[in-house]
Formats: structure tokens, sequence, C-alpha cells
């Protein structure tokens, strides 16, 4: 009997062993060719003397001021689509908190050529005033509080829907609409099909290449009243499951007021949300300030700032990184509520480089939308200091030929990577020793060993990665 319990213990002790190594379930990561960005521990199994790091965008141009008559200072739940060689843009308008202060919300419509300059078409659509020619190109609430598009990727879907979008509120729950061409929008029916939600944000949709559903994350209120996320799944983006709360680790609640979160579109399986966090009773600025900002007074008190998170599917949320993505610019006028809020998407705006785009001045006469630059890749990084350190990976398993890093160092600095086998024993050939010393800042180098690049008889077999780095970042890797 004693034998059996001894046998029991044993066995559950390396049950638990196993899964608190590979907190992701599996005994190896199925990479295949997909890039992994280095924004969560997901492949990292140990950091010696480097660490994982946020990096914050860079702040560019001003692309877009709200000043038309039709438009709002307040013109938060921005999509922003690249589709092809166009990229487009579409906010809230109408109830614009102006001094004529319209009785209706729209939604109106800009598009630009290379992500920087902006064009507002006259799309001749809604009538405003007597007038067609405007940028509207929907005016149908409580839809246009919060509508909110994307591009269908699923291959099944048919050309007339090619876009796809929801809107709408807690007493119509979000509503389904579609479009050939992204400008003229019809409901697909005019019942909501998602209800158990409060949806006073915005509700984010998508296909999901690695999951092969629509997947839609939406607002809700927990039981201790905190802005919070939801998120259901769909075959046809008509039927839905019933919705799963999301979680977030062990961190600090937060009133997370808009999520955005969608798929990073050089690695789909990762969803990035870059959203806008609410600290609704903090206050810096006097309300004589605010005035003379002429910061409408339902803003006078909170602050907002932009978050970074992401999730691999399911309910969980990986909050790594609790620090503001962006922090708030100098100037009272950034520093009141839900100005700062980020458009929904990243998008490649150079061969080099992607964009963010801000919500800034929030209800005030100089709202505007600000571009922010990143390099490709450069959410996060996995970073050594000077003095240098490691990174050894998860055993894993992958599908190619060669080996591609995102990745710069400083003049003195370097990257060296190993290739051992899942049991940890350099695989010869491919060791440290035979190594290239890669020094330089680069998208896509591909990595060589004594001259060798080919990975082929490696392929579909489990190995671990060495990584030795000194005053480097890496940003990505991607077998191909």
């Amino acid at each position: 009997m004693k034998k059996n319990h001894i046998l029991i213990i044993s066995f559950l002790v390396l049950l638990i062993f196993s899964v608190y190594s590979n907190p992701y379930g599996e005994d190896f990561v199925k990479l295949g060719n997909k890039r992994e960005i280095f924004i969560d521990y997901y492949l990292i199994d140990k950091l010696e003397g480097t660490k994982l790091m946020l990096h914050s965008p860079i702040k560019e141009e001003i692309v877009l001021y709200f000043d038309k008559p039709w438009e709002s200072y307040a013109p938060a739940y921005i999509t922003i689509l690249k589709d092809d060689e166009l990229y487009r843009a579409y906010y809230r308008g109408g109830n614009s908190l102006k001094e004529e202060k319209e009785t209706t919300q729209n939604t109106c419509y800009a598009e630009s050529k290379d992500g920087i300059i902006w064009e507002k078409p006259s799309l001749g659509l809604i009538e405003f005033k007597g007038s067609k020619e405007n940028n509207i190109l929907l005016d149908t609430e409580p839809e246009t509080h919060n509508f909110s598009p994307f591009i269908d990727k699923n291959p099944n879907a048919k050309p007339e829907q090619k876009y796809k979008a929801f809107g709408g509120s807690a007493k119509t729950g979000l509503i389904p609409y579609a479009s050939a061409d992204g400008i003229h929008w019809e409901r697909l029916q005019n019942d909501g099909v998602i209800k158990k939600g409060a949806f006073d944000s915005q509700n984010v949709a998508f296909w999901s290449e690695s999951e092969e559903l629509y997947i839609c994350y939406f607002r809700y209120f927990d039981e201790e009243k905190f802005r919070s996320v939801r998120r259901a799944t769909s075959k046809d983006f008509i039927n839905w499951t019933e919705p799963v709360d999301m979680t977030y680790g062990d961190t600090p609640l937060e009133q997370l007021y808009i999520q955005q979160t969608s798929p990073y579109f050089r690695a789909p399986h990762i969803y990035v949300a870059i959203g806008a966090r609410l600290f609704p009773e903090r206050k810096i600025a006097t309300e004589e300030q605010l005035n003379e900002l002429k910061v409408h007074p339902s803003q006078h008190k909170g602050l907002s700032e932009p978050y970074f998170m992401t999730t691999r599917g399911g309910n969980i949320y990986d909050r790594t990184f609790m620090e503001a993505f962006i922090r708030p610019e100098i100037g009272l006028n950034n520093w009141c509520a839900r100005t700062n809020f980020p458009a929904l998407n990243v998008v490649q705006t150079g061969s080099e480089e992607m964009s963010l785009y801000v919500d800034h001045d929030y209800t005030q006469p100089t709202a505007h939308l600000q571009r922010y630059s990143m390099r490709l890749d450069g959410f996060t990084s996995i970073k050594a200091p000077y003095e240098g350190g490691t990174v050894d990976t998860r055993s894993f398993m992958f599908s190619g030929e060669e080996l591609e890093i995102n990745y710069s160092t400083s003049a003195v600095g370097e990257i060296r990577i190993e290739i051992r086998n899942e049991d940890g024993i350099p695989i010869s050939g491919f060791t440290m020793k035979e190594s290239e010393t890669i020094v330089g800042n680069e998208i896509a180098r591909t990595v060589i060993w004594s001259g060798n690049k080919d990975l082929a008889d490696l392929a579909n077999k489990p190995v671990r990665l060495r990584i030795y780095m000194k005053d480097a970042d890496l940003y990505s890797i991607r077998f191909k």
C-alpha cells in the first residue's frame, strides 16, 4: 500500500511539474513557420541577464483634424484598415459637443494612399443641412455610436460581404453589417446577434485565421463595476456562442475602456490589444484650466492612456507589461478623460515601419488624430545590456529551412544563436562556437552557422534555441 502511495505521489509531482514548466499545456511549442514576436513568455524558458522590454511608439505627424460641421470633437472608436494599397479610416461624427450641437451621431470616412496624408472624400450618401457634399457614410443610431468595421479574411466570405462591422447598444445588442466596397453598408439583420454585454465602447470583431472562427471582443461591467471584456465566437457571423469573460492573470483590476484586440498582421495567431485605460477619479487640471482649453464638462474628471496586452485565443489576456504604452504628452490638453484613445489596428506604412493612430484633445476644438510609428514587430523585444546575457527557449518544432531574425545591436553589441536538441544538448554544426556573430540592425537577417543556413534536417523535430546577446534587442524569429 505504501509503495502505491509513493507511486501516486510521484506521478502527481511529475504532473504538476510538467504543467508548471509549460503553462501552455504542451510538451513542446508547435511553431511551424509562424513568426514569433516576443510579447510574452510563450516561447521563453529562461532569461539570464536579459529581459522582456516594452517599447514606446514614436510620435509623428497629425493626420486628421475633426473640424467639419458634421464631424465631432468627440470622435472616439476610430478604426483604421489597410486594404491592399488603400488605407481607410472610420470614425464617429455628428454629436460633436460643439456650440451648435447636432442631435444625431453619424459615421464618417477618410482614406489615404500612404497612411500619412489623408483625404475626406465627398461620398454623396447622407444629407447634412440640405447637402450631401460630405464624408458621412452612415447615420443610423445607435450603431453609429460605435460602428467598427473589418475586412473579412474568411476564404468562404461572399464577395458582397468582403467588409463586415458591428454597432449597437445594450438595448439593441450588436447589430451586424456588411459591405462590398467598405462605403455602402447594409444591415444583415435588424436584431442584435450578441446581447449579453454593455457595448458602450468599441466592440471589435474579426475573422481569426488561426482559430478559423469569427471572434468578437466587447464591453461589459464585471461584478465590481469595472469596465471589462467578454469574448464570443461564430462560424457565420450571425450565430454566436455564449460569451465568456476574459481574464487577466494576477494583475490589478483596471477600467479597460477600449481593448482594440486584433490579429497582428505579421503574426496573425497573436492578437495585440492596444487599448485605453481610464482612471475616472484622477484629475490634475483645475476647472479654470479645463474651461480655458474648452474641454467639455463631461470630461473634466478622469485621466486616460494607452496600454498594451495580448492574447493567443481563448479567454486569457497576457498582461506582462503593465506600464503605459504611450504616456500622455506634455500639456494639460493631454490630461483629461478619454483623450489618448488608440484607433483600432496597427498597419504597415513602410518597408520597415508600422503605424498606430491615437485620438488626441478629446472634446476640445483642437481634436485630432496623431500618427505614431514603430519598427516592424517592435512592440517589445528581448533586451540584453552591455554585460551580455542569454535566452533559452522552450522545446519547439518548426517547419522550414532557414532561421530569420528581426534584431538590432549597437556597434559593440552582438547576437549568436545555438540550436540544441530537446534535452538541451547542442547539435553539431549549429553550436554557439559555429554561429556567425551577428552585428547590425535589420528587419530580416538569415542566421548562418559555419557558412551553412540550411535547417531542413532539423525541421519537424523538437529543438531548442540558446541565444547569446550583448547590447542588443531581439524582436522576432521565424523559420521560413
